[in-house]
């Protein structure tokens, strides 16, 4: 009687361990433990209760068990909800930078005495903060979960926006402001990768436009729904986030499946990342200030080698660390370092542009918040059509990337030019601001996904990623030291001849769009095909984008790796 207990003992818990096992390998979920007494073995009644559960799962003394089908691919109207979820991050990203900057100067007006180099840390304190965050949040969502990161970035992007709404001073402003960026550093990488992981290969390029049409719609809406909500109060613009982050966490949590990179292993650089954030915080601060202190002056002088403190200490870091926020040997490309040098300066062109607009068409023109909206309109809606259509094209007769990307910056450079020899105290829009407006967005149009398909082209396949993660990085670094630029000028505006004043800005900008076109003419110009580089062609939707500018619309398609698993 003994044995007959042993031996029903020992089959119950070849049962159960079956169970488990089959419970592993077809990914169901893990069945709870029979009962086993140490007497009697493994009790009756539990054993019928559990039976059941198995009971899909043939389970024979012949051999091992059957093995599982695959799980069936998620249905359309699944799909459509899990990229509809996933697209909410990059437009939210996209509209924050136009309703933003136009909010600026009612911004100010709230704040009356806070200094315009004071006021610019609205800008670049989240600029900064996003930056710093989005190298680390891409890896680190790898490894924790990246549906779990993506929920996470939104939930602390409509809390910063709930406390910016708030805020009763300026300081608290920019405190908000760097929650907001976190979680948007959080959550746009961590979109690209899920919409990746969750989309089947054949419908994955459509669901990756779809994602990129929904950037390019923030950023075209984003100056009337700007325009709009300033009128009713500057607090809207950060307000109108929380409706759609919270249906975005409550959708996510429904439709999103968890994905994560079984190969991932060490934790990335934080400290790496709060050293470069430093070090840009330091320059931008040096350079708001050094008007008011002297570019001489021991105060600038401070700044500035303590910025180039923290960028080195970043370097050392980087050379060691298994995660570095900037993977140093990809900068011995020649190709892929002057992608990233001509992505800084373009982008501190294009953060500086944007600015001036609105401070132009506000204080000089005296345009309302709606009417200046409208007004800065027309340039984003120029930008997809030259990117999806006119750049692929130029690229293919010009045999190269590189060479579109230095025709586009040669076009900025025109747009800021003519807008420079017609700038006028009268208002005068169709004629004058308009056309420059409208080239302006055609440059955009060809610069931005042609400098990511140079970029790419020169990365091996299994650092697409990583390599437009680091591009990303250049382009809020850029926006960074444009904006701090700009604020430099515009913060001793020559009331007697203002004017003057927006010109000195507007000749800052064409310096930048310049610059970036000789790196571009110098280093990109080369034909980009090489042997064993499947590079993205221009134009085809991007995998990493960031978000927050009109360039996370239009992006090119970077390979994630481990998206196909």
């Amino acid at each position: 009687m003994r044995a007959m207990e042993q031996v029903r003992g020992c089959a119950g818990a070849a049962v159960t361990a079956s169970a488990y096992l089959v419970s592993l390998i077809s990914g169901r979920r893990r069945p709870r433990p029979c009962m086993v007494n140490p007497d009697f073995g493994l009790t009756g009644p539990r054993l019928i209760r559990r039976m059941p559960r198995m009971s899909s799962v043939p389970l024979t003394m012949a051999g091992p068990p059957a093995v599982p089908v695959p799980p069936e691919p998620p249905s359309a109207r699944r799909l459509a909800a899990i990229v509809g979820v996933l697209s909410l991050a990059v437009f939210m990203s996209s509209l924050d930078l136009f309703i933003v900057n136009l909010a600026f100067p009612y911004i100010g007006r709230q704040y009356a005495g806070t200094s315009l180099g004071d006021l610019s840390w609205v800008l670049n304190g989240y600029t900064i903060v996003f930056a710093a965050v989005l190298v680390p949040a891409g890896r680190w969502a790898d490894r924790v979960g990246r549906r779990r990161l993506f929920m996470a970035g939104l939930a602390a992007f409509s809390l910063g926006s709930l406390l910016c709404g708030v805020a009763p001073g300026v300081a608290a402003l920019i405190a908000a402001r760097v929650i907001q960026a976190a979680g948007a550093g959080l959550m746009v990488p961590a979109s690209l990768s899920l919409l990746l992981a969750s989309v089947p290969a054949a419908g994955r390029a459509r669901a990756i436009g779809t994602w990129s049409a929904l950037g390019a719609l923030g950023a075209a809406l984003g100056p009337v729904i700007g325009g709009s909500l300033v009128q009713i109060s500057w607090r809207w613009v950060f307000w109108i986030n929380l409706p759609v982050g919270l249906a975005a966490v409550l959708l996510a949590a429904r439709v999103v499946p968890e994905s994560k990179d079984s190969s991932a292993r060490g934790r990335p650089d934080l400290i790496g990342a709060a050293l470069l954030a430093a070090a840009v915080g330091l320059l931008a601060l040096a350079l708001v200030k050094a008007p008011a202190w002297g570019w001489a002056s021991a105060d600038f002088g401070g700044l500035l080698v303590a910025s180039l403190a923290c960028g080195a200490v970043m370097v050392a870091r980087s050379r060691r660390h298994h995660s570095p926020v900037i993977e140093l040997g990809l900068l011995r490309s020649r190709t892929f370092s002057g992608t990233f040098a001509a992505s800084i300066l373009y982008y501190a062109g294009f953060g500086a542009f944007v600015l001036n607009s609105v401070e132009f068409l506000t204080g000089e023109w005296h345009y309302s918040a709606v009417r200046a909206g409208l007004a800065i309109g027309p340039g984003p809606l120029m930008v997809l059509p030259f990117a999806r259509l006119v750049a692929p094209r130029l690229a293919t007769r010009l045999g190269g990337a590189g060479r579109v990307a230095a025709i586009g910056c040669v076009v900025n450079t025109a747009a800021m030019a003519l807008w420079l020899s017609r700038m006028q105290a009268h208002p005068a829009y169709l004629t004058h601001l308009l056309p420059a407006q409208l080239l302006g967005g055609a440059g955009v149009g060809l610069t931005i996904p042609s400098l990511l398909a140079a970029g790419s082209a020169s990365l091996p396949p299994d650092r697409f990623g990583t390599g437009s993660g680091i591009l990303n990085m250049a382009r809020q670094v850029g926006t960074v030291l444009g904006v701090a630029g700009l604020v430099a000028i515009l913060a001793h505006l020559d009331r007697s001849d203002p004017i003057a004043t927006y010109r000195h800005g507007v000749v800052l900008i064409i310096a930048f769009f310049a610059g970036a076109g000789a790196v571009a003419a110098s280093l990109l110009t080369a034909r980009m095909a090489r042997p064993g580089v499947d590079a993205p062609a221009v134009g085809e939707p991007a995998v990493e984008a960031p978000a927050s500018a009109v360039a996370a619309a239009v992006t090119v398609a970077l390979p994630v790796p481990g998206a196909d698993r």
